[in-house]
């Protein structure tokens, strides 16, 4: 019982921190749940289940308003769907589950893609307005000239990055759609990265289930955690300063990623 509570309350945390701060819960909840000692798979799938059930309300939430593009979801999935069932097949053999580089590769990957994260949250906010401007240069450039294609690759990208860490579908490739659809709205651009966010989690959190590695009880206590507190976080963002937040989000993710990728 003392544990049950202890993860609600964690989820809580968790939640209240994604209401805040608006980052996807794989770059906080996945390192808090190996810093409780749970191995970097069971840590990984049921955050991937976690993150897929807390995002779904927000679906239905955004297309009510309008704010899904569609299309670039599709363009997305197109992509990151097939890589994450590739992927799985090779995750789920069972010598290679039995090898030492399995819990190494996740870790590692998960310390890659939070030192990516942070790096993202960073420079965003420059380019994000470079591209606005119109003044991308050469690089941004060829970028918007191929962004379908572009759009279709990132998907391959996301779905290995996501599969393998947890992180990936909430900042980073928001920061990346920021870039390449520089005239749409920024509320349309996180209405699209939730609407891909969804199938990508739960996808790649079914193989990891069906894999055994989904702690239930834990996911039920997170979610009991986490889904009112994230309503509190998102109203209390709104006297919190933008800068002050990204400050110190972006460091504390940069600092976990350099933990997990090199100690």
């Amino acid at each position: 019982m003392i544990d049950f509570l202890l993860h609600v309350l964690s989820g809580a945390a968790v939640g209240f921190a994604i209401g805040l701060t608006g980052v996807g819960g794989g770059s906080l909840m996945t390192p808090l749940l190996l810093g409780f000692g749970y191995s970097a798979p069971v840590a990984i799938g049921t955050d991937l289940l976690y993150a897929a059930i807390t995002k779904t309300g927000g679906v239905i939430s955004q297309h009510r308003r309008g704010n899904i593009d569609w299309k670039v979801v599709l363009l997305l999935a197109s992509g990151s769907l097939p890589a994450t069932l590739v992927l799985q097949a090779f995750l789920l053999d069972s010598n290679f589950q039995d090898s030492p580089g399995f819990e190494a590769l996740l870790t590692r990957s998960l310390g890659v893609m939070l030192i990516v994260t942070a790096t993202m949250m960073m420079f965003r906010g420059r380019l994000r307005k470079k591209a606005i401007d119109d003044k991308p240069g050469l690089v941004l450039g060829i970028l918007y000239r191929h962004r379908s294609a572009l759009t279709l690759v990132m998907g391959v990208v996301l779905g290995i990055c996501v599969t393998l860490s947890s992180v990936g579908a909430g900042a980073f490739c928001a920061a990346i759609l920021l870039i390449l659809y520089s005239k749409t709205t920024t509320s349309r651009i996180i209405g699209t990265d939730i609407a891909h966010a969804v199938p990508l989690t739960f996808i790649a959190g079914m193989g990891y289930l069906l894999g055994g590695y989904v702690d239930l009880e834990l996911l039920v206590a997170l979610l009991v955690g986490s889904l009112p507190a994230i309503h509190l976080g998102s109203r209390v963002g709104n006297w919190v300063p933008d800068r002050i937040l990204n400050i110190i989000l972006t460091s504390f993710l940069l600092g976990l990623g350099i933990k997990y990728s090199f100690f």
